[in-house]
C-alpha cells in the first residue's frame, strides 16, 4: 500500500487573540500521523503563561461581544457556517491527519460542524427571561438569562471539530467567549476553525484556539477568569479537573465516555441491529464514546446474531485513511494500541475470541492499527463488559428476559446511550423508560441531530449539548425585583 501525502500542517501556532503564537512556554509535540508514525509538526504547546494571556483575551472581548446586538452576533455564527462548509475539503484533510478518520467519514465532520453553527445562529437573539407573578405581594418581578463570562472548554482527540462545534456554537449565542484547549494528539482542525472565526468577523479574543497537554489543561481549569468549563474527555480527567475546579468553585459540565448497550431482542428486525454492531467496531475504529460495544442479545437469536456479527467484522479491511475506499483506519496513538491489546488479552481468558484480537501488520505495521475483535459468551462483571475499550472491540452478552436484559445494561457505571431492537412498540417504550442514560436510540442509530440535548448520567458526566438545553448550560438566571 502506498500511503499519501499529508501535505502542509505547519500553520499550527496557538491563536490568541488575532495572534499566532509558534514558541510557547509549554514546549511543542512531535505529533504523529496514526497510520504510518510520521511525525506531521512540532506543535506549539500552551503552558501557564499563554493561557493567561488567552484568557485575558477572553476578558477583554467579553464587553464588546455582549454589546454587539444579538442579531449581528446570529449572523456571524451563520457566516461562520458557510465558511467552514468552503473550507469542507481542507478542514476534511486535517481531520485526517490529526487522528486517521477515514477520508470517507472525515469529509461528513465539516457538513455536521457547521449544523451546530447554524442551529445555534438561530438562538442568539431568543434568548431572554420571564415575568413572574407576586400577587398578592406588590412588586413587579421579573428574570434575565446571563452568560456565564469567559468558558474554558477542553475538547478530546477524536473529534475535535464537530466537539469544538457543538460547544462553542451555543456557548457563543448565549454571550459567553471562549479559551478552547484542543488536545496535542489532534490539534489542526481546530486551530482552521479558529482561524476561520476570525474570517466570518468574530472580534479577536472572542474565540482563542491553545492547544496543550495536561500543564495547559491544569492552568486553564484553574484559572480565576474561567466562570465556567466544559470538558469532553475520560472519567479519569474529569476527576482531575474537578478537583483543580473546586479550588474556585468554577461550574463545570462534563461529556465523559461510555459502556453503551445494544440490546437485541428476539423479535428484532436484525439488519438494523447488526448494522449498529459492525459501526461499533469500524467507526473510528472504535473510539467513540457514545457507541454500543456491549451487544446483548437474547438466546433465541444468540447464535445467529453472533455469526452474522462475526462475518461482517471480519470483512472490514482497514488501511490509508486517505483511501476512499477504507472504512476503519488506525486508533490514535502507541500507548493506544498497547492499551487496548492488553484489554484484548486479559479477555482471552473469560470470553470467546471469535474475530480479531491483535495488531495488524504487513503494510500497516509502522502505524497504529488494531485488528476489529469480537468476543461472544462475555461475562457482565468483566472489564470487557465493565470498562470502556475505546477501540475496535465488540463484547457480545446472552440475555433471556426483557428484565434481564434491562438489569444487565443497567449494570454499568456508565450512562451516556442505550440502543433498542425490536418490533415491539410497548416493549421499546419499556425498556428506553427503565434505561439509566441520558439518550436512547431505538431501532437504529439515525446520528445526533443538533436539535437533541445530548450527555450522560452517572459516570458518563452531566450537562447537556444540543437543542435548547444546549444554549441554556452556557446561561444562568438574574432575577429583578422591582417594589
Amino acid at each position: 500500500m502506498s500511503f499519501r501525502s499529508l501535505g502542509d500542517v505547519s500553520n499550527n501556532g496557538l491563536l490568541i487573540g488575532d495572534r499566532r503564537i509558534k514558541d510557547a512556554s509549554g514546549g511543542s509535540y512531535p505529533h504523529r500521523y496514526p497510520a504510518t508514525a510520521a511525525i506531521t509538526s512540532q506543535v506549539p504547546l500552551a503552558g501557564a503563561l499563554e493561557i493567561d494571556e488567552a484568557v485575558a483575551a477572553a476578558r477583554a472581548a467579553l464587553a464588546v461581544w455582549r454589546e454587539i446586538p444579538a442579531n449581528r452576533r446570529r449572523a456571524m455564527m451563520g457566516r461562520l457556517a458557510d465558511l467552514i462548509r468552503a473550507d469542507s475539503d481542507a478542514l476534511a484533510r486535517l481531520v485526517t491527519v490529526e487522528n486517521g478518520t477515514p477520508a470517507a467519514f472525515a469529509a461528513g465532520s465539516p457538513r455536521d460542524a457547521a449544523e451546530f453553527w447554524d442551529y445555534n445562529a438561530g438562538w442568539a437573539d431568543k434568548i431572554g427571561g420571564e415575568v413572574i407573578s407576586t400577587w398578592p405581594a406588590p412588586g413587579f418581578d421579573y428574570t434575565t438569562s446571563e452568560p456565564y463570562g469567559v468558558v474554558g472548554v477542553i475538547v478530546p482527540w477524536n473529534g475535535p471539530l464537530i466537539a469544538l462545534s457543538q460547544v462553542l456554537a451555543p456557548a457563543l449565542a448565549a454571550g459567553n467567549t471562549i479559551v478552547a484547549k484542543p488536545p496535542e494528539l489532534a490539534p489542526y482542525s481546530a486551530l482552521r476553525m479558529g482561524e476561520l472565526v476570525l474570517e466570518a468577523g468574530f472580534p479577536p479574543g472572542v474565540v482563542n484556539v491553545v492547544p496543550g497537554g495536561p500543564e495547559g489543561g491544569a492552568a486553564l481549569v484553574r484559572h480565576r477568569g474561567i466562570n465556567k468549563i466544559h470538558f469532553t474527555g475520560s472519567g479519569a480527567t474529569a476527576r482531575h479537573i474537578l478537583g483543580a475546579a473546586a479550588e474556585n468553585l468554577t461550574p463545570a459540565a462534563l461529556e465523559l465516555g461510555g459502556k453503551s448497550a445494544n440490546i437485541i431482542f428476539a423479535e428484532a428486525d436484525l439488519a438494523p441491529a447488526v448494522d449498529w454492531a459492525v459501526a461499533a467496531v469500524s467507526t473510528l475504529a472504535g473510539q467513540v464514546c457514545l457507541l454500543g460495544t456491549r451487544v446483548l442479545v437474547q438466546s433465541a437469536i444468540y447464535d445467529d446474531v453472533v455469526d452474522q456479527i462475526a462475518v461482517r467484522v471480519a470483512a472490514i479491511q482497514p488501511g490509508d485513511p486517505f483511501d476512499p475506499t477504507t472504512r476503519m483506519g488506525p486508533v490514535i496513538s502507541e500507548p493506544a494500541c498497547d492499551r487496548i491489546l492488553g484489554m484484548i488479552e486479559r479477555a482471552k481468558g473469560s470470553a470467546d475470541l471469535v474475530v480479531g484480537g491483535d495488531r495488524l501488520g504487513g503494510e500497516l505495521a509502522d502505524g497504529y492499527f488494531v485488528a476489529p475483535t469480537v468476543f461472544a459468551n462475555v461475562d457482565n462483571s468483566t472489564e470487557l463488559a465493565q470498562q470502556e475499550v475505546f477501540g475496535p472491540v465488540l463484547a457480545i452478552e446472552r440475555f433471556e428476559t426483557e428484565a434481564e436484559a434491562v438489569a444487565l445494561a443497567n449494570a454499568s457505571e456508565f450512562g451516556l446511550a442505550g440502543y433498542v431492537h425490536t418490533r415491539d412498540a410497548q416493549q421499546a417504550r419499556r425498556v428506553a423508560d427503565a434505561l439509566e442514560v441520558g439518550n436512547v436510540w431505538i431501532n437504529g442509530f439515525a446520528g445526533k441531530p443538533v436539535s437533541i440535548p445530548y450527555g450522560g448520567i452517572k459516570r458518563s458526566g452531566y450537562g447537556r449539548l444540543g437543542g435548547r438545553a444546549g444554549v441554556q448550560e452556557f446561561l444562568q438566571p438574574k432575577n429583578v425585583w422591582t417594589a
